[in-house]
Formats: structure tokens, sequence, C-alpha cells
């Protein structure tokens, strides 16, 4: 029996195939390469030594879909396929809502036709908007500002709905709030497209050269020092949040929600401060203006986590700052491709 990663070759979904690997689960990777590269897959099979079914494709592709299921013996899926850009989402709303959405459909009335119904689904804490009071339940308002967190909620539903008409699914929504750092070896970690959406890709760009400043977008939110304060989580701690989602949905039926960070926030000057002190890398930055929608803070209560998945965020902060710089000096051009400093 094997577990389908759908957005395999991406930053947070190599790092859980490389954890199902290590603890013995054979696994099938399905992605269509739009964000993300094929090096890391090779990566993962270097790291592990064990090899795995991979297929480049979209979940659009019902017939390539419907190829894999009948191919392989699947026992469960984590989904992370899906676009990710906040902003990206605000300027074409229409493709966010079609990639994600209706390669869910695709993908969920494909499990039932060969009746698979147990999904570690990848959601966001963009579903939960502007927090009114931190930290962050799992029963907090869901009320997303963009049309990316629009689309996790709106797959959040339709995963309801489904295990409201067949109880036999079980599902778990995971809602992460900020992944950072890489794995340990360095060989494989965040590498984005173009110019970096997330805070610590910047960081790491001009730590290495690439860019020579970070722009911190405001410094009057209602913070103590007027940064925006987050919630930032290893992407390995991130990644075997996601094992143990699955050992909870296997034996099980249901759906449920958890949050997955590390229950502490921590602002853009402090994490700019211990990215410094980790690496001895100097990260000069200015101030600019706010982003729309950016909300002063947000971190998670992972009480649920804890409890109900035996699952809790082990690394520090330095931790994931050190193990983003390593993985940045390692590969400065990320996953072999030249990038150019602009």
């Amino acid at each position: 029996m094997s577990i389908l990663v759908t957005g395999g070759a991406g930053y947070i979904g190599s790092h859980t195939c490389l954890e199902l690997l290590n603890v013995g689960y054979e696994i099938v990777v399905i992605d269509n390469l739009s964000n993300s590269k094929l090096e890391a897959l090779k990566r993962i099979f270097e790291l592990t030594k064990k090899d795995f079914k991979f297929y480049q494709a979209d979940l659009l592709d019902k017939m390539t879909l419907e190829q894999v299921f009948l191919e392989n013996n699947i026992e469960a899926v984590i989904h992370f396929a899906g676009l990710k850009s906040v902003g990206e989402s605000i300027e074409i709303p229409l493709h966010y809502y079609h990639n994600n959405i209706t390669g869910t459909l695709v993908l969920c009335q494909t499990m039932r036709k060969y009746g698979v119904k147990k999904m570690v689904f990848s959601s966001s804490a963009n579903v939960y908007g502007i927090p009114k009071n931190v930290p962050v339940t799992e029963d907090s308002p869901l009320k997303p500002t963009n049309p990316y967190g629009r689309t996790k909620l709106m797959i959040e539903e339709i995963l309801s709905d489904l295990y409201i008409s067949d109880n036999n699914w079980s599902i778990a929504l995971l809602r992460y709030f900020n992944p950072i750092g890489a794995h340990e070896s360095g060989r494989i970690g965040e590498d984005p497209n173009d110019i970096p959406n997330n805070l610590i890709p910047y960081i790491n760009q001009v730590a290495i050269g690439i860019r020579d400043k970070l722009s911190v977008f405001g410094k009057d939110y209602d913070t103590h020092d007027g940064t925006g304060v987050r919630d930032y989580i290893h992407v390995v701690d991130l990644a075997k949040g996601h094992l143990k989602a699955l050992e909870m949905i296997i034996p099980t039926t249901g759906i449920d929600a958890f949050n997955l960070g590390t229950g502490t926030g921590y602002s853009v000057l402090e994490l700019i401060k211990s990215y410094e002190n980790a690496t001895s890398k100097k990260i000069p930055y200015t101030f600019t203006h706010r982003r729309p929608g950016d909300v002063d803070k947000s971190y998670a209560d992972i009480t649920k986590s804890n409890k109900m998945l035996g699952w809790k965020a082990l690394k520090s902060l330095e931790d994931m700052c050190y193990d983003s710089w390593r993985w940045q000096k390692n590969n400065p051009n990320g996953y072999n491709e030249k990038k150019e400093k602009n």
C-alpha cells in the first residue's frame, strides 16, 4: 500500500516525502512542476536510498490521475498540490479558484471511484483572516481576506460536505502557520521562482548576495517593536505533523482541523536578529509600506494538535534560521537554476 503525495516535489511536500520514506511508508508522487523542481525528488532518493514512483501531471488531468490509481495500490492521500501566493491570487483569482478547487474536486472524485477515502489536506492559517484574538484556536472565525485563503476554506468546506455525505471518509485539515527552515542535510529546501513571497527566502537571498537588502513591510503594527508578529515553524516539524495526521486518519473515520505551529509569535525584527545570530550574516533592511491585509499578529494555539495528534514542534527559531542558511549556502542558485541579481 502506498501514500499518494500530490505536490510532492514542492517545499513542504518534498520534506514530507522524505519523512514518509524514512519511517517506512511507500509513496507515489504526482506534481506538475509548475512551482517545484524535479531535482528535489532526485535528492529525496539520494538521502533515503528508497525508490518511488513519480508522475509529472496536473490534478486537472483526470486521465493521468486515473492511471495513478489504476497502477498503484493507494491507501491514503496527502494533498499539497495547489497554487499558494497570496499576492498572485489577488491578481489572477480565477486561475487560483480553477486550479486549487477544481483540482481538488477531480482528486476527490477519483479517490471515491477507487475506494480511497483517507486524506490529509494541506490547508493554511490564511483561513482565519485577521484574527480578533491570539493565540488562534481551530474554533476561531474563518474569514480569509484573499483568494488564496478562500480557496483553502472552500476546499475545507467541500471536504466537510463530502464526509457528511459518506461517513467512511477520514480527513485531517492541517492549518499551517509560517513554514521556514530546510532539511538538516542542506540538500532540500525552499527554492522560490522569481521574487520570493516569503520572508526567509528573501533574507537568504540578501545573505547570499543575490539581493542588496530586505524590505520590511510596515513598522507601525500594534506589536512590541512595530513589525508584524508571526508563528514560524520548521518545515521538518511540519512534515512530521503530516505523519502524525496520517497515523490518526488511517484507522479511523471523521473530519477535523488542526493548527500546526509552535504557539509562539516572533516579530520580523526578532526573526532578522535570530538569523544574524545563527548565521553570523548581517542582514541590511529598510522599512517600506504595509501590505494590504497584513495583520498585526497571528500565532497558533496548538493544544488540539498536541493532544489529538500527539505532535509538537521541537525545533527553535535559531534552528530554523540556521537550517535555512545552510540550504542557501549549499545551493546558492537553488536547485541548480541560475538566478540573476536584481
